[in-house]
């Protein structure tokens, strides 16, 4: 069991210095986050069994039953920073349009900038929908980012109890015990109307796209 689980750090933490390593300086914003000049994924992996996303061109299979695009949002419950649980289809936004950033972990440079992203970039839809974090850190680690990264207006929830919303989803990495990066906007009737899985881990979602397709829906309805 030891060597399991030092094998499982190890991994990750490879994974988090290859995160760190793919990016140069960019601009900044007045919240002082530095964002650099990561790499924005074309196109969509699938999700689920079957499928799997790259990390630094090396194969990682998903597990769990594939979401797509016209699916309703599933039910499975995730953890907030004060430690209840929470259903993922029936978190404070529901009934809003809501935007679903999936992130391998928060300690990496990546998924710090992808949620920066999400909260600094919306334009003023943050006044409008609810934009939520899922990661696989711990309750404490999020509220913690949260509190250092100065961020209020994100919803952060955590899968740490045993990967279900990863599994739920089809976006559930076994051999890391991570969850693949994705965005995914959902409609007010919770029917996911936009998700793209990035097909490879060190590169960011398309997060402008998915604002603009949240954007969309809040004209529509």
């Amino acid at each position: 069991m030891q060597t399991i689980s030092r094998t499982l750090i190890g991994s990750v933490l490879t994974l988090s210095v290859g995160l760190t390593g793919c990016a140069g300086m960019g601009e900044s914003l007045q919240s002082g986050f530095m964002y650099k000049n990561i790499a924005v994924a074309d196109g969509s992996a699938a999700a689920g069994e079957g499928s799997n996303v790259l990390f630094k061109g090396s194969p990682l299979m998903l597990s769990g039953a594939a979401i797509k695009t016209g699916d309703s949002l599933r039910d499975v419950k995730v953890a907030q920073t004060d430690l209840s649980l929470v259903n993922i289809v029936h978190t404070k936004g529901e009934g809003k349009v809501r935007i679903i950033s999936v992130v391998p972990s928060l300690d990496t440079p990546v998924c710090e900038q992808q949620t920066h992203h999400l909260s600094e970039k919306n334009k003023g839809l943050d006044k409008m929908i609810e934009l939520i974090t899922v990661s696989i850190d711990t309750p404490f680690a999020q509220q913690r980012f949260a509190q250092e990264a100065k961020i209020e207006n994100v919803t952060f929830l955590s899968d740490y109890r045993g990967g279900d919303f990863g599994k739920t989803y089809g976006l559930f990495v076994q051999d890391l015990h991570i969850l693949a990066r994705a965005v995914m906007v959902v409609d007010k009737d919770n029917i996911v109307r936009h998700l793209q899985i990035t097909p490879e881990l060190t590169h960011l979602p398309d997060m402008e796209e998915a604002f603009q397709v949240a954007r969309s829906l809040i004209t529509a309805s």
